[in-house]
């Protein structure tokens, strides 16, 4: 599963694959385009959004306006997408939560077949972050105290079938470990929660841990990507740590709704894959460990399928609820 999951992103790393006479849309865009971002200002997401939104209306001369529209587990702002003309004046740009709701909601649409992907954007590893009183200091070493501690040990979470739960949950079947999950109501709750000593341990994305970890509120275990990043090249990953082939990473992508016209989808592709790879904006994303990436949209589509069965057996085992 692991090689698979490294296949897709050296996929898109490798950078636009679509036949060099592909047909764009000549003219596109000829009016404001609203990049739907289904999270609250402030996240990751909402972060990126407005880095490709400046670059869209730098490079078009047409606005790109964000409109956060967040709830429902992200799929009150992804029905907002599929529910739009497919005309590619209303673009989602989203987190891997896309593949994982179709298993904890009943949803009214289905993410393949009424969403047109047009390409990943960056991905980011989750952070293995603890109080710093307990007394572990590598992954390794949680590992060992929770099989000592079968149920003892608690992670907290931004909530019951969020990313972030999901990770402790891999982290504990990989592991074949028992922690106590604790759900809170955002991410911001459950890292104030370890650094309080309230619970033990966070699964979240480095974006909203590190700085805790640098000012010597939590300690910084491990990250869940195969290769150590950038931002933080003293932390080990997760899999030289004691549970080598591990990797878990959140992702980010675009899509249109369904039947968007292929040139249009193709126009956007383009400029994503041309904005990602400029210096300034590789500069501003590799600081927060935020890593571009390029690629086709038949790539972001086979990733989603991917990552939609991937999840769902684990939910399913797990007999994880979404709040």
């Amino acid at each position: 599963m692991q090689k698979l999951l490294l296949l897709f992103f050296m996929m898109s790393v490798a950078g636009p694959a679509w036949p060099a006479g592909a047909t764009q849309a000549p003219g596109y865009p000829v009016k404001p385009i609203r990049l739907i971002v289904p999270f609250t200002p402030g996240g990751s997401n909402d972060l990126l959004g407005r880095v490709i939104a400046q670059k869209f209306t730098d490079a078009w001369g047409q606005p790109a306006i964000i409109d956060n529209r967040p709830g429902g587990g992200s799929t009150i702002g992804i029905e907002t997408v599929v529910r739009a003309a497919p005309d590619g004046y209303t673009l989602l740009v989203t987190s891997g939560g896309i593949a994982i709701n179709g298993a904890l909601y009943k949803l009214s649409f289905d993410p393949v077949k009424d969403l047109a992907p047009v390409a990943l954007l960056a991905q980011m590893p989750y952070l293995v972050a603890v109080n710093t009183a307990l007394p572990v200091k590598s992954a390794a070493d949680l590992i060992n105290m929770a099989k000592a501690q079968p149920g003892k040990l608690t992670f907290a979470s931004s909530g019951a079938g969020t990313s972030s739960h999901l990770m402790g949950e891999m982290f504990k079947s990989h592991a074949k470990i028992d922690m106590l999950h604790i759900a809170f109501k955002g991410g911001s709750p459950a890292v104030n929660s370890v650094i309080a000593g309230e619970v033990n341990v966070i699964f979240n994305v480095i974006t909203g841990t590190l700085s805790s970890v640098r000012a010597g509120r939590l300690r910084g275990l491990a990250v869940s990507s195969s290769k150590r990043v950038e931002v933080a090249p003293e932390i080990p990953t997760v899999a030289e740590s004691g549970l080598p082939g591990f990797e878990v990473i959140a992702w980010y992508n675009m899509f249109a709704p369904a039947r968007t016209p292929r040139p249009v989808v193709n126009t956007i592709n383009a400029e994503i894959n041309r904005m990602l790879q400029q210096p300034d904006v590789r500069e501003k994303l590799l600081a927060l460990g935020v890593v571009p990436l390029t690629g086709t949209p038949e790539a972001l589509g086979d990733y989603l399928k991917f990552e939609a069965a991937r999840w769902a057996k684990l939910i399913k085992e797990a007999g994880i609820k979404a709040e």
